[in-house]
Formats: structure tokens, sequence, C-alpha cells
């Protein structure tokens, strides 16, 4: 591509660079400039004018962004018709966005001319939702760069919500008031319904591995997809009670702890291809923690692998809570030392 001033003899095809008072009309960047335009200039005694001229070999912007939208895009996202080189994604259901993050990042290293804008990765989004944006910089690349920015397969998707059919867990100690334990069960029922799921049943029982086993095996006769446990003591090691009475049902655990804040003491099993999801304290609250990171993945059917939660620790500290933010200070200020 040629860019900069061009004889008005020679504009005609160009692509008019910024936007230009003739004749007391604004004619806006981007214009291609035809003959009549050339008469036009001439007349309104211009003498030339700041313009692009496409090569052989080049890809006008709004072809080359719709090009690329197409490679970029995957399941449960549309795409806008191409303006002034961008084209907009956005999300076609409620879901989650899964995004290749290392792919965005190749696209955008291989030339300047050629970017992708996205929205944070695993977020909770609802349809109509923009999810990213394309915008090729100049008003063309050489086709040889854009087709070394399309990737082999598509790099953000959208993976809707399964609707899973979740039981929820309570154990009781003595001085557990009932009114704590309705809310956690009104909070737990928020918060799946956000993501597309339910809560169908409910147990609650003392916090002793016999009575818990007893309760996860009447929610797993319920035809639970997920079951999703709440301790009357947080869980500290996998041989506390809440883990002890997953192995002892059938189950495996999976992991145990995250680094996110809220959110630390937080359990990941499997039962026979059913998620149990032991919830850190703090999801007591309606408020973000990390159990929600996971759940989120969980009701888009997405596995969530061990990896998958220790790679949560980058922007893992959500917010500071009631009852930490002394623990924090304490532990960020100065020591002397003796």
């Amino acid at each position: 591509m040629i860019f900069g001033d061009t004889p008005v003899a020679e504009a005609e095809g160009c692509v008019l660079a910024h936007s230009l008072l003739v004749g007391g009309r604004k004619w806006p960047k981007g214009r291609v400039i035809d003959r009549a335009d050339v008469e036009t200039l001439r007349a309104a005694n211009i003498p030339c004018v700041v313009a692009a001229r496409l090569e052989p070999g080049d890809v006008a912007e709004d072809p080359a962004a719709t090009r690329l939208a197409r490679a970029v895009a995957g399941d449960g996202l549309t795409t806008s018709t191409a303006t002034t080189g961008r084209v907009n994604l956005h999300a076609a259901t409620d879901g989650l966005v899964v995004i290749d993050t290392a792919g965005v990042h190749r696209l955008n290293g291989v030339n300047e001319a050629v970017t992708l804008a996205t929205i944070p990765p695993w977020q909770p989004i609802t349809a109509r939702t923009m999810v990213a944006t394309i915008k090729i910089i100049p008003f063309a690349v050489p086709d040889s760069v854009l087709t070394a920015c399309l990737p082999a397969t598509p790099l953000l998707r959208v993976a809707p919500w399964r609707g899973l059919r979740a039981g929820l867990l309570q154990t009781r100690v003595r001085g557990t008031k009932d009114s704590v334990l309705a809310k956690t069960t009104e909070a737990t029922a928020r918060r799946l319904a956000s993501c597309g799921a339910s809560l169908i049943a409910e147990e609650r029982c003392t916090h002793r591995t016999a009575d818990v086993v007893a309760a996860l095996e009447t929610l797993r006769a319920a035809d639970c997809d997920l079951l999703l446990l709440v301790g009357a003591s947080a869980i500290t090691d996998r041989c506390d009670v809440l883990p002890t009475a997953v192995v002892a049902a059938g189950g495996r655990i999976t992991h145990l702890g995250m680094p996110v804040d809220p959110g630390n003491l937080l359990m990941l099993a499997n039962w026979d291809g059913v998620p149990v999801l032991g919830l850190p304290g703090c999801a007591r609250s309606p408020r973000l923690n990390g159990a929600d990171w996971v759940l989120w993945r969980l009701a888009t059917g997405l596995p969530v692998a061990p990896a998958d939660i220790m790679g949560m620790g980058v922007g893992g500290l959500i917010s500071e809570v009631p009852g930490r933010p002394m623990p924090r200070a304490r532990a960020s200020s100065p020591q002397t030392m003796p």
C-alpha cells in the first residue's frame, strides 16, 4: 500500500486518509475516490489529497477484517458487518467465554496492522454481549500478512450453560443456626441460577463421616448432575470429614485448595462422573469467590483439572472480605528483626 500526498489527477481509486471539506460538504475518511470525485476536487481547487493506494496483493481493510473474524470466531458467536476495518464479535447465547489466550497473543504478534481485542477469558456473559473486536489499523494489509494471522482453529467461543441439576449438602454442629443454613441454601440457589443450573435437592446432616456418606447417597439417588457440599467446618485437609466421606462413598478427591481469595478452601472431587464441589465458607455469601470460577466451568461441561485451578492465581486476589483486612495487613507489614 502506498500512503501519502496524492495529486488529484492520480487519486482515482485511492482511499481518502482523512476527512476533507469539499465544496461545503464533508467527505469522510475511507471514501474511495471515483472519477466524479476527481472532477469535484479540481473544481474546488484542491490540488492533492492524503490518500492510500492499494497495490497488487493488498487486501482492503473491510474484507481483511471479515476474513479474520470468520477464522477466529467459534461456536456461540456472531460477527458484525465490517466497517472502517472493524468487526465486532457478540455472544449468541448465555454462557462462559472460552479464549485461546496464547493464540490471541500470537495473532497480535504477527504484524502491527492486525489487532484482536477480547474481554477477559472465563467470564460469564449473556447473549448479545460484545466479546471481541477486530481492527485492521491501515486501510489495507498485504495478503501474506493476513494469511499469517489466520489461526488454524477458532480462538474464541462461548460455551453455553448445560442446565445442570444440583444437589446441596450442608452439615451442622452443635450451635449451628437454621437461619444460617437457610441463607446458604438461598445464596446457593441464586448462584446456580446465574449459570443456568438449578438446585433440585438438599440434605442436612451432622458433621460426621457416616452421616455425610448417607446424605451423599440420598442426593446421588435424586439424579443430580452436580453435588455441592458446605461443611459446618471448613475443609482443611484431605483427611477432613467431607473429603473422607466422599472417598468412603466411592468418590475420588481431584484437588484441594486454590490460589484464589476468597475461596482458598475449596475441594473438587469426582464420583463416578458426577463432579463434587466442596465449597469454602465464603460461598455462604452471594459475593464472588473462587468457587464461582470452578462452578462456571462445570456448568458448561468443561473439564476442570488440578492444573486449571492452580493456574488461577494471577488475578486470584478477588477482594478484601470482613475478617481478612487485619491478617493481610499484618502479613504485609514490615517486620523488625530482633
